[in-house]
């Protein structure tokens, strides 16, 4: 099957409703089974790679976004059969310039430029956003992004970064990665957003859809996961066996339910999962064919009861 695309962004390209991450994933395959992994992948429709440089000093060295380049090669693609979406972190920012940490990136994943940039969480209040804005434009004249967009960051935040690339006359954030899931749905949800989406033209990219596995009843603690905004994790994982009832009553996996719900707001552009397999991902595909036999509303009801950060994190998000 070839699954549906969206644009990202107002008048970005389009891309499958689909995207593979690489969060420590391909260090953990078999290479000939990530080469057709990614092949599978692109022949289905799914487009945007979200690889991501994730190691930092300490830590054991992480080479998935090195791989990748590898298996890109392996599986035959071209450069124009994909787009490249990296990750770029504000932690050493304006110290350390934006320049640097992408030709890093781009060079250990074997490409010249990057379609999309994410920025990484806002942890510093004091962040110029201005010369943000202006620093991520010249890195686009000199063609080495095309779109850029940030990662769980406030509406607030996203419409002060439209405000100055508007009066900068500049492209601003073109899409907002966020968590978004059966579980946390309160921020992309919420009145916020729903105007930042209608109202910027930035669409949704949504992540962490399976809360790290937990919300397939797969983690038993050994694998990373994200944050835990509003300490919600242990009812998330009490809603496991729920949720998997109501996926085999649908005749559907749970992978598949949690993936169809993202795919039913109307702001979402792409849902960034992950996959170990090309079995794993092939039965992840099953997901636009659920919305389309149950359909939106219904699926949406259905998992209604498993809202887990309803009245408890702020719509307005971080």
């Amino acid at each position: 099957m070839i699954i549906p695309q969206r644009r990202i962004g107002r008048d970005g390209p389009l891309t499958g409703v689909l995207s593979l991450g690489s969060w420590h994933t391909y260090d953990r395959m078999d290479f000939r089974e990530a080469v057709d992994l990614v092949r599978t992948a692109v022949d289905s429709g799914i487009t945007l790679f979200d690889v991501g440089v994730y190691g930092f000093p300490g830590a054991a060295p992480v080479f998935t976004d090195v791989l990748f380049s590898a298996m890109v090669r392996a599986a035959g693609l071209r450069r124009e059969d994909y787009l490249f979406s990296a990750k770029l972190w504000l932690e050493g920012y304006p110290e350390h310039d934006l320049r640097g940490q992408l030709d890093n990136a781009l060079f250990r994943a074997g490409v010249d430029h990057a379609d999309l940039v994410v920025l990484g969480d806002l942890r510093n209040d004091d962040t110029d956003l201005h010369r943000l804005v202006l620093d991520l434009n010249e890195l686009r004249e000199a063609g080495l992004i095309r779109q850029w967009g940030v990662n769980n960051w406030s509406a607030g935040t996203i419409r002060a970064l439209h405000d100055f690339a508007a009066a900068e006359n500049v492209p601003g954030p073109a899409i907002a990665q966020l968590k978004y899931s059966v579980a946390r749905r309160s921020i992309p949800d919420g009145a916020p957003f729903e105007k930042v989406f209608g109202e910027l033209g930035v669409t949704l990219q949504s992540s962490d859809i399976f809360e790290g596995g937990i919300l397939l009843g797969k983690n038993s603690g050994a694998r990373q996961v994200g944050r835990d905004p509003g300490d919600i994790r242990e009812r998330i994982a009490a809603s496991a066996p729920e949720l998997a009832k109501i996926a085999a009553g649908l005749d559907a996996t749970p992978a598949q339910l949690c993936l169809a719900f993202t795919l039913t707001h109307p702001a979402n552009t792409t849902t960034l999962f992950g996959a170990t397999s090309t079995r794993q991902l092939e039965d992840n595909l099953g997901a636009v064919d659920l919305v389309e036999r149950v359909g939106a509303e219904q699926l949406r009801e259905l998992v209604e009861p498993y809202w887990a950060d309803q009245g408890v994190v702020d719509p307005e998000g971080p």
